[in-house]
């Protein structure tokens, strides 16, 4: 039934951000805008600003894939700065100032938000530093855009919560539990989500989750089972696994026994998702290849950083709310439940046997196959 998933054909997304062929504005103009780099001597210098280490994935994958890519596209010799903002819009505006002071060649951002970090793109910009926005669309000048289909993963993750549920659909309720309003990427998930979901499930809590945080997560699903009743909630779509594990938290501290868990979604392939995921306590995520997202984002900063067009590196153009045809590369993510983790297992980007198959998941290790 889970294997079923794979085969689904999404049709074309009409996404709030606007992919399309047309270009204007400032960004189209990225390579011809940085031909003040073009003569600079000696090795580049490349900051990195990532919004949070709650997710394992940052620190885990992003962080030392886009680096490798970087020094492979531009030399071993090559500076990277990088700095983590924990989550706080604040501190990530900081170190945006902190990499304009040290003249950094290119920067690439994802924001803690979206919005109030516009302010420090622009300061960047003034300051001849391109700047590309990874994997959220930062408001303010950018430069370049990379980051996986969102609305997509909605769509992954509300198709296999619908599939699951199969009858049960009719016979309850379900909890969505959305990502922070701070993050335009949650808007396209619930976006996503819903143009699936609705008129086929009745979602009898819905919530937007303060700054993704499980334990958010967790207060609010705790809010949603005295609101509802144990008994009436059918499913939970969470938009990332972080906050899976809250809701699971939740779930089994009202008393659900393994059996009767009710469905619940995630996103980013975290390893105790996907050991959770293995046991039958979460029932799917979403994986997201880091790897051909990472490269785009260092072949950006790379080309921008040595002044650069990107007209042979990217594929489409992306309009955000302050800035016109933006060079983008968007990556297809792909669902994992129980049936697709093995195939992953040990490829860039996921993670070893030896990392999942602890002696705590040895069993369910060997039911699926992985050793």
């Amino acid at each position: 039934m889970h294997a079923a998933v794979r085969g689904i054909v999404f049709g074309t997304v009409a996404l709030s951000l606007a992919l399309t062929t047309a270009a204007c504005g400032s960004a189209d103009e990225a390579g011809d805008n940085a031909d003040s780099k073009k003569d600079k001597k000696g090795p580049l210098t490349i900051g990195l600003l990532l919004p949070e280490n709650q997710t394992a994935r940052y620190e885990r994958f992003d962080k030392p894939l886009m680096e490798k890519k970087i020094k492979e596209l531009a030399g071993e010799d090559t500076k990277i700065l990088y700095s983590n903002a924990k989550q706080d819009a604040n501190l990530q505006q900081q170190q945006v100032d902190t990499m304009i002071t040290k003249n950094v060649d290119a920067l690439i951002l994802d924001a803690v938000d979206a919005k109030s970090v516009s302010s420090s793109v622009k300061k960047a910009d003034d300051r001849d530093i391109p700047v590309v926005a990874y994997d959220r669309l930062a408001e303010g000048p950018i430069k370049a855009y990379t980051s996986v289909d969102n609305p997509r993963v909605g769509k992954i993750q509300a198709t296999s919560l619908l599939k699951e549920l199969g009858d049960k659909a009719d016979k309850g309720q379900i909890v969505m539990m959305n990502g922070s309003v701070t993050d335009p990427n949650a808007k396209m998930y619930k976006e996503g989500a819903h143009s699936v979901l609705d008129g086929k499930v009745k979602v009898g809590k819905e919530y937007d989750t303060k700054e993704w945080k499980p334990e958010n997560a967790n207060e609010n699903m705790k809010g949603a089972l005295s609101s509802l009743g144990k008994k009436k909630i059918v499913g939970v779509y969470s938009a990332n696994d972080g906050m899976a594990g809250g809701v699971i938290t939740a779930l089994k501290g009202a008393g659900f026994a393994k059996d009767e868990m009710p469905p619940v979604t995630g996103q980013d392939a975290e390893l105790n998702a996907v050991q959770r995921i293995l046991t039958g306590e979460q029932f799917m995520s979403v994986y997201k290849p880091y790897v051909p997202e990472t490269e785009a984002a260092a072949k950006f900063a790379v080309a921008l950083a040595k002044g650069e067009k990107l007209d042979d590196i990217a594929t489409s153009k992306t309009d955000s709310e302050s800035e016109k045809g933006v060079p983008t590369i968007i990556v297809k993510p792909l669902p994992l439940t129980q049936d697709e983790v093995k195939q992953y297992v040990g490829k860039a980007g996921f993670f070893t046997a030896k990392e999942i198959c602890t002696a705590k998941f040895k069993d369910a290790c060997d039911k699926a196959g992985i050793k």
